[in-house]
């Protein structure tokens, strides 16, 4: 297998701190964000004001801080062949990112003059859907691949969190299209999935 020359002793040092830190903060904010959503339509968010883009920031800082850690694991990594399962997963988080800034700004507004339409297939434009339909597919797919290659190397109870979690938590975001923004099982596929993610993550940050 194709190895990559280490890095220095004291940079590896400070990759694993930062591996470290940032998993153990990204995984419990993103959480944290996403048990306090409120309810998704477009009533419900003109009521709750500024809470609405609070759990937003929470949801985008949990994720920035989780590419953060899987670009640090990644520095440290020596097995290039394995390193394309990291790169999917990174490429899945940042699609989230987009989607949940994209979302904490927008939806905010369009409650305010034309609630029927928020999380609607109306109000999905063609710069949103290059947001929202790449983050749905990818950002499960690449948990569950990054979930595999962790199993191979032994973090078999972290993978299958993370590739599960994923999953479920991307569930709780798609029956807002299949069965519209006030569907009662939207939280709970959501908040159970980010439950299991941000385990991973905390066990991920163990053995970064």
């Amino acid at each position: 297998m194709t190895e990559t020359l280490p890095a220095p002793t004291g940079l590896r040092r400070q990759l694993r701190a930062t591996a470290r830190l940032t998993a153990f903060s990204g995984g419990p904010l993103f959480w944290l964000g996403t048990l306090l959503h409120p309810a998704r339509d477009g009533w419900s968010i003109a009521a709750v004001g500024e809470r609405y883009g609070l759990t937003h920031d929470l949801q985008a800082l949990g994720l920035g801080l989780q590419v953060v850690s899987l670009a640090s694991m990644i520095a440290l990594s020596n097995q290039r062949r394995e390193l394309r399962s990291w790169y999917a997963a990174m490429a899945g988080t940042l699609f989230w990112f987009a989607l949940i800034v994209f979302d904490g700004s927008h939806n905010p507004v369009r409650a305010e003059y034309a609630p029927s339409m928020v999380h609607e297939p109306a109000d999905l434009s063609t710069p949103a859907a290059l947001i929202v339909f790449p983050a749905l597919l990818i950002f499960p797919l690449g948990y569950v691949w990054l979930g595999r290659t962790l199993s191979r190397r032994g973090l078999r109870l972290a993978g299958k969190l993370l590739g599960v979690g994923a999953i479920a938590y991307t569930l709780g975001g798609l029956f807002i299209f299949t069965s519209g923004p006030r569907f009662g099982l939207i939280q709970i596929f959501e908040v159970a999935g980010a439950t299991l993610y941000a385990i991973g993550y905390l066990l991920l940050g163990r053995r970064a």
